[in-house]
């Protein structure tokens, strides 16, 4: 498993969390109104090459919005999710 630690994207005082990779959202580990902590597990894609990436964010705050289902297909730049 490949860990995925990303940086957010500011966007009128939200942070907005985006794919990195394309791939398939095989886990959800996170819910709205959710407390994320620094480097928690968020999501899991299962990537193109068959790897599975293990995303979490470098930042604490409280998740909004998830934009991602479980089989979702996803690609980079997609926004998964938004936190405040």
């Amino acid at each position: 498993m490949i860990i995925r630690e990303l940086m957010t994207t500011r966007w009128d005082n939200k942070e907005l969390i985006t794919c990195p990779s394309f791939g398939t959202v095989e886990k959800v580990i996170v819910q709205p109104g959710d407390r994320i902590n620094e480097g928690q597990p968020l999501f899991l894609i299962k990537t193109e090459q068959g790897s599975l990436e293990q995303i979490s964010v470098m930042i604490t705050g409280t998740l909004e919005l998830l934009n991602i289902k479980i089989g979702d297909k996803v690609n980079p730049g997609m926004v998964l999710a938004r936190m405040s």
